[in-house]
């Protein structure tokens, strides 16, 4: 479409791509008739006309398995809204196993699709090759077969977006491209274009190769990067009759499917290669990059192996076409942290048209409404530091998340690239105690110490399993040490420090100076946007104590609330103070060596205040995240090497983020991101007893309507009999052969000596009631305990992310 544009829009739309189509769609349908795409060339000419367009919709998480679900819906109900014919073929997915490990792997996902309501079960090998009777199944030990799966034509699918959009009274405009972002304040204002200037009140921005570029326009950090991405297409092979299903041979690392009577053959080799920015410029449009045959090789290799028929195939091409990678694999949906007003639906990773029709509904859902449809936190805008935007990080992290597409998914895998980002004050004295690190927002944390060699990653236990045990008797028996100096904190000052805390927070934040306040803060819907502790300094200062990857995103929600509170000051001090947990029996005799017994002593529970432990200035939080007897410790980051010196020397021993989890989870303590999100409220995670119940706060009027629903709480601990279990996370919960719930958070419990987890359930459970959990298709029987599994104080302590 062509013509002059508008003066003004409600929303433009950068992009005309999948998710920018779809965008433009979603938005029309839900009422925005002023709504236009820009796209700089042509609809598609980007990364989605040449995508192998599959759509699997099966995902680690409910939600974003729910997200390709809507996908799945809309692609095969388009041509009957619009006439428009998408290509929708819906022959199934046919997932192999060649490695014990791939197979239970499968296996553990076709136990999340019974609980995601998806069509999935496992066949024999037999079965496996009758359905691809091309396959060499010699060395295939399993398969899983997934029906409801198919694909779609990349194009046409946009035509038909744009088609519906259209009719709404939506517009696009090609050959439009931006070459700025208007901004004032820190929000969106305008789009400035080759074809001239229009105002706006938010960008969608689905800018795909080059959305970095396009983001760093409004002042806003995109950190995606284009990689290569290979597939093969043949002319006609005999055996190729019809459509077949997708065959994915992830231990081999390919794709295959059916292409015009031949065969499409695709892979995610094991490292990228990085397209370095300005390389795809503007006149990249429906271009490819060069082949590159002695890369694509050792793929080949493998797909010669998989399908014999390929060594008498015509090759047609290799296709060599870029895709967009972020720093962990998942995309980027929601409104930036830097500038208010621009929307980010970038970095997909390769799965944009599986991804695409839930996605760009929820953008628009997160852009009308002002939060997407159900929580996406994993894909959230705000999630990375700033520090994973620099171009040589980018460089590195792309080319191996691109190789991560087909891993399988080993509990404790930690990314080899980009590492050493940021360091801990104590980064020096955990490396020489052998530290295991793991990386967490940029920060390298210890995971475990005592490491003798590199792991081997497993699904049954694992090697760190002793040295963990170590760790948390220690804490159980003697007393350790808990870094959480990569929590981020938030200063929070000024005479309308309480009245503004008391409104963004449900907690009891009123409570005097020298308290420590565990509270959540909700959104209007009642559900949970962070939950936090907070140290009441002054009268007219608070410190918040968030989750480690939530700083960004807490203080841009804190930052957009404050409005209307002129006398308050938000900082982040994430990087000037350090946090030392010392838990355990031993806590109060160690302090006493190091020369603050006196002071601590007076601290009671829940309380904090200041004393010079080995000479320095600390305060001391009387406060446990791991069920035993102890302080957090906060200092200037300067100090705590002599402060971590002296508690070493008295008896402390050092213990990482496995042994937290381990006793976190035993405590029945709630965590962002696995027990609390944005589609939980505090009543649904046992939580209630923390909100203040006079109202007053964002989300009060939505708890109390939940309360007189006759909301309860769905959290429940676990034990399994089985000592060996090894869970992992999001395993369905059974009860008389009907699943009840999923697990959540789950570990091996050493101070209870079995595996033991948390989750939620769909309906009251009892105390005691026997439950089965399904690891990888085997159901181990299990106990229920609402509550707390280890609680030896009796005491109903914080969650914390």
């Amino acid at each position: 479409m062509s013509g002059t544009l508008p003066s003004h829009a409600s929303v433009v739309v950068i992009g005309g791509g999948i998710m920018g189509c779809s965008t433009l769609y979603h938005l029309a349908k839900m009422g925005v008739s002023d709504v236009i795409l820009l796209e700089r060339n042509a609809l598609t000419s980007g990364t989605t006309w040449h995508s192998a367009a599959q759509v699997r919709a099966l995902r680690h998480s409910r939600n974003l398995t729910r997200m390709i679900q809507y996908s799945v819906e809309l692609y095969s109900q388009l041509e009957q809204e619009t006439g428009q014919s998408v290509g929708w073929i819906q022959k199934g997915s046919l997932s192999i196993a060649t490695s014990p490990d791939r197979l239970t792997h499968i296996r553990r996902q076709e136990a999340l699709a019974q609980a995601y309501g998806i069509n999935a079960r496992s066949i024999s090998t037999e079965e496996a090759k009758e359905r691809w009777p091309l396959m060499n199944a010699e060395d295939v030990l399993g398969a899983v077969w997934s029906p409801e799966d198919g694909r779609v034509s990349p194009s046409d699918v946009c035509a038909a977006l744009v088609k519906a959009a259209r009719r709404l009274g939506a517009k696009l405009f090609e050959r439009s491209g931006v070459t700025g972002i208007l901004t004032d304040n820190g929000r969106v204002r305008g789009v400035e274009t080759s074809q001239g200037t229009i105002m706006c009140d938010a960008v969608a921005l689905c800018a795909g190769l080059w959305s970095r570029e396009v983001g760093a326009m409004a002042g806003a950090k995109v950190p995606a990067l284009a990689c290569e991405h290979f597939y093969l297409l043949t002319k006609p092979v005999e055996g190729i009759v019809g459509n077949t299903p997708t065959l994915s041979d992830h231990d081999n690392r390919l794709y295959i499917r059916d292409d015009s009577g031949g065969l499409l053959v695709g892979c995610f080799e094991p490292m990228g290669k990085a397209i370095a920015p300005g390389i795809l410029n503007e006149s990249f449009e429906f271009s490819l990059l060069p082949e590159d045959w002695d890369h694509f090789e050792p793929m080949m290799m493998n797909a010669l192996h998989r399908l014999p028929a390929l060594e008498k195939a015509e090759v047609k091409m290799l296709l060599n076409g870029p895709e967009s990678f972020t720093p962990d694999g998942t995309f980027m949906l929601g409104e930036t942290a830097e500038t208010r007003g621009l929307f980010l639906g970038c970095g997909m990773n390769s799965v944009g048209i599986a991804s695409g029709g839930g996605a760009g509904m929820n953008l628009a859902h997160c852009i009308v409404h002002g939060h997407t449809a159900y929580d996406l936190t994993e894909a959230d805008a705000k999630r990375f530091g700033p520090v994973f935007n620099n171009l040589e990080h980018l460089m590195d992290r792309a080319p191996e998340i691109l190789g991560t597409h087909y891993d399988i998914a080993y509990p404790g895998k930690q990314l080899k690239t980009a590492r050493n980002l940021r360091a801990l004050p104590l980064d020096k004295e955990y490396r020489e105690a052998k530290a295991h690190m793991g990386q967490f927002y940029g920060w390298e944390r210890p995971l475990y110490f005592d490491k003798t060699a590199e792991p081997v990653l497993r699904f049954d236990r694992p090697d760190w399993f002793e040295n963990v045990r170590a760790e948390v008797m220690a804490a159980h028996e003697q007393a350790a040490i808990f870094d959480a100096s990569p929590f981020g904190k938030i200063e929070v000052e000024g005479p309308d420090a309480e009245s503004f805390l008391l409104h963004v927070c449900a907690g009891h934040m009123a409570r005097p100076p020298g308290s420590v306040i565990y509270t959540a803060m909700l959104n209007e819907r009642g559900t949970f946007e962070s939950d936090l502790t907070a140290h009441r300094i002054a009268q007219d200062h608070y410190r918040l104590f968030v989750g480690t990857t939530a700083i960004k995103r807490d203080l841009a929600w804190l930052r957009r609330h404050s409005q209307g509170y002129n006398n308050v000051t938000l900082t982040d001090s994430t990087e000037s103070y350090a946090v030392l947990g010392l838990m355990g029996p031993e806590a109060a005799r160690i302090v006493s060596e190091c020369g603050a017994a006196a002071e601590l002593n007076k601290v009671g529970y829940f309380k904090h205040g200041t004393a010079h432990l080995a000479g320095k200035h600390v305060r001391a939080a009387r406060m446990s995240y791991v069920g035993e007897p102890g302080w957090e410790l906060t200092c200037r980051a300067d100090d705590v090497p002599a402060i971590y010196a002296a508690l070493v020397e008295a008896g402390a021993k050092p213990a990482g983020v496995f042994a937290q989890t381990s006793m976190r989870i035993e405590k029945g303590f709630c965590a962002m991101g696995h027990e609390l999100n944005g589609d939980v409220t505090p009543i649904a995670a046992g939580l209630d007893f923390a909100i203040r119940k006079g109202g007053g706060f964002i989300g009060a009027n939505a708890l109390a309507e939940a309360r007189a629903r006759g909301e309860v709480s769905h959290m429940i601990s676990l034990t399994l009999d089985d000592d060996a279990a090894v869970l992992l996370g999001h395993e369905p919960i059974y009860l008389d052969a009907r699943i009840v719930g999923q697990t959540s958070s789950c570990t091996f419990g050493y101070r209870i000596g079995k595996p033991v987890g948390l989750g939620h359930s769909r309906e009251p459970l009892k105390d005691g009631v026997r439950v089965k959990i399904d690891i990888a298709r085997q159901m181990l029987e299990a106990t229920v305990t609402i509550g707390p599994l280890f609680d030896p104080e009796g005491l109903r302590v914080k969650g914390r992310g």
